[in-house]
C-alpha cells in the first residue's frame, strides 16, 4: 500500500491541501493522512505552542504511515513544505513534494499588488467576497507574535538541513504568491541535496497554490511525478 502524508501551513488548516487530497481520493486508493498542527485549525489557539510540537505531530502521522505502507510520500504547503523536508532527513520518505515552501517568506512586491486589489475592492464595496482580505484578515488578527516566532524558528532550524534531503523532490511556487517569494523555490532547489529534483512555476498562482486556477495541471504533475 502507497501512504501519502499531506501538510499545511503556518495558520492554517487541511483546507489549503483539500483540492489536492480530493484529487488523489479520485485517482488512488493511497492511505491518505492530512493532520491539523497544533494550535491551528478552523479556530487558531496557538498561544503558548511550540514549534517542536508541530514537528512532533507531523511525525507521529508519518511513523503511523511507515508502520501501516510499504511506499509513503509527504507532501508539504507553505511551512509544512518545511516540516516535510525535515521528516524526509529522518525517515524512509519515497518522494517529497513542496508547495510554496516557506524557506523565504513575504514577497513586498507581489504583497503590495495584493494590497491595492483589496483597497480597489474595498471602494467597490467588495470586500467581504475578497478571498485575500478574508485570508490576510484571518493571520492578521487571530496570529500572535509569540506564535510568529516559534515559525520563524522552525524555518531557522530546517534551512541548514536542506542539504540533507536525499528523496527526489518536486517544488511548485505560484509566481503571483504574496508571502512566498519565488526566491524561496530556488533558494530550495539550489540547497537540497537530492539527485532528482525539478522545480515547477505556476504563473498566475497566488499562496494557496493547491486552490489556483490552474489546479487540476498542478495536481495532475505531481501526481506523475510521485508514481513514476
Amino acid at each position: 500500500m502507497i501512504g501519502c502524508l499531506c501538510i499545511h501551513g503556518f495558520t492554517g488548516s487541511p483546507y489549503e491541501v483539500a483540492p489536492l487530497v480530493d484529487f488523489f481520493k479520485k485517482r488512488t486508493d493511497w492511505l491518505l493522512r492530512i493532520p491539523t498542527l497544533p494550535g491551528h485549525g478552523d479556530t487558531l489557539r496557538l498561544k503558548g505552542i511550540s514549534y517542536r510540537e508541530w514537528l512532533e505531530h507531523a511525525e507521529v502521522e508519518l511513523k503511523w504511515l511507515l508502520d501501516q505502507c510499504e511506499k509513503v510520500y509527504v507532501i508539504g504547503f507553505s511551512m509544512g513544505g518545511m516540516i516535510a523536508s525535515y521528516l524526509s532527513t529522518k525517515y524512509p520518505v519515497d518522494k517529497l513534494v513542496l508547495l510554496s515552501a516557506a524557506a523565504y517568506y513575504i514577497n513586498l512586491k507581489q504583497l503590495a499588488e495584493d494590497m491595492k486589489e483589496i483597497v480597489r475592492d474595498s471602494f467597490r464595496g467588495n470586500l467581504a467576497s475578497n478571498e485575500l482580505f478574508q485570508r490576510y484578515k484571518k493571520k492578521i488578527t487571530e496570529t500572535n507574535i509569540g506564535a510568529t516566532i516559534q515559525f520563524r524558528k522552525l524555518v531557522a532550524e530546517i534551512r541548514p538541513m536542506l542539504p540533507e534531503v536525499k528523496v527526489p523532490t518536486l517544488i511548485a511556487q505560484g509566481e503571483a504568491d504574496g508571502i512566498v517569494p519565488m526566491k524561496s523555490a530556488q533558494y530550495l532547489y539550489e540547497s537540497i541535496g537530492a539527485n532528482k529534483k525539478e522545480i515547477l512555476y505556476i504563473p498566475k498562482s497566488k499562496h494557496h497554490i493547491c486552490h489556483c486556477e490552474d489546479n487540476e495541471l498542478l495536481f495532475e504533475k505531481i501526481l506523475s511525478f510521485l508514481v513514476i
